[in-house]
């Protein structure tokens, strides 16, 4: 099998998965629906369907699908740029302390304040928390004389282990009585998803698509080493930085609306990479649509594990991604008892 036709089968493959996760996702719920009423619904079908149900359907579920295909994809996207950038394959939002930033930001606001700017003030102050870890990380790189990849991700993990206590602190001195709200929030959720927020979400994948299809040349140079990519002219110090707050800036719009969603950015990539190889034009796409897979099939297992009760999406992901990891250190530990 050649590796076009191998690329295009896992693309087009993939899409064709995703639309019937979406509309899959679509019908479960706490009011199962059928595949014709959810057709009908969206106006794809001639079925009748109930006021209510059409309510159901657009006012709801349509856009927690979208919510979770777009994090999905988004989460997917930046785990592919950062383990780029720090040639580290393990990179992912959590390594970076973006993720949690935006948990101490949003936990901040419901132990101390509450909803005193409405809906708007568990997003704004995720996102807020998000560039705030984001700014200490850049600035604790460019303070330190050696700018390596390497001294980027151990920046990441200062912040992320910082801010990580900082949340912990909040939980256990704060109003005990959020302590479920905080606890599903922390662990991810798709609840918030609304036509209002929806073009959040949107913003962050049109924000790394458009970085992508800018400086594509410049990522494919990194590839080839830091000294390779200095002799053709590229800067990468200030390549790595761009993609940080590239990253950094679409990690906090996803983190602000569904919450804290790990280990998406970390498999995706590596997936990816067996059929679209290392060049970004190729991979970031795949690894779009892959983690939109990845994310929405999570979506349905959250939600029927413990029906009616939903489960909150981190764990899924995690534990997939815990499955992951050891999976990939037993295959390097017999590629290894080979050699």
């Amino acid at each position: 099998m050649s590796a076009s036709y191998r690329y295009h089968w896992a693309m087009w493959g993939a899409v064709v998965v995703l639309i019937g996760l979406m509309l899959l996702s679509i019908a479960t719920g706490t009011v199962s629906l059928t595949l014709m009423q959810v057709l009908g619904a969206l106006r794809l079908s001639d079925a009748p369907v109930s006021d209510m149900i059409s309510r159901i359907v657009t006012d709801l579920r349509v856009p927690r699908a979208l919510l979770a295909a777009l994090t999905g994809a988004g989460l997917a996207m930046v785990g592919a740029l950062l383990q780029t950038t720090t040639r580290n394959d393990l990179a992912d939002p959590f390594l970076f302390g973006l993720s949690s930033g935006a948990s101490a930001g949003a936990v901040l606001v419901i132990t101390r304040f509450g909803d005193r700017l409405g809906i708007l003030t568990l997003p704004l102050s995720a996102f807020v928390g998000g560039i705030c870890s984001a700014m200490a990380v850049m600035l604790l790189f460019h303070f330190k004389k050696q700018r390596g990849a390497e001294h980027l991700v151990l920046c990441g993990l200062a912040i992320s282990f910082l801010f990580g206590a900082l949340t912990s602190y909040l939980i256990f001195s704060g109003d005990q009585r959020a302590a479920s709200s905080v606890l599903f929030w922390s662990l991810g959720g798709l609840g918030l998803a609304s036509w209002n927020n929806l073009p959040i979400a949107g913003f962050s994948l049109v924000l790394l698509s458009t970085f992508v299809l800018l400086r594509w040349r410049s990522l494919d140079g990194v590839l080839a080493g830091e000294q390779t990519a200095l002799s053709l002219g590229i800067n990468v110090s200030r390549l790595r930085m761009e993609i940080f707050l590239c990253c950094a800036l679409a990690t906090s719009f996803l983190v602000a609306l569904t919450g804290v969603i790990g280990f998406v950015g970390l498999m995706v990539p590596h997936l990816c990479r067996h059929f679209a190889g290392v060049k970004h034009l190729l991979l970031l796409p795949l690894c779009g649509v892959w983690g939109a897979v990845l994310l929405c099939g999570g979506d349905i297992v959250s939600r029927t594990l413990l029906a009616p009760q939903e489960l909150p999406i981190g764990i899924i992901t995690a534990g997939i991604g815990g499955l992951f990891i050891i999976a990939l250190l037993a295959r390097h530990s017999s590629g290894s008892a080979a050699a």
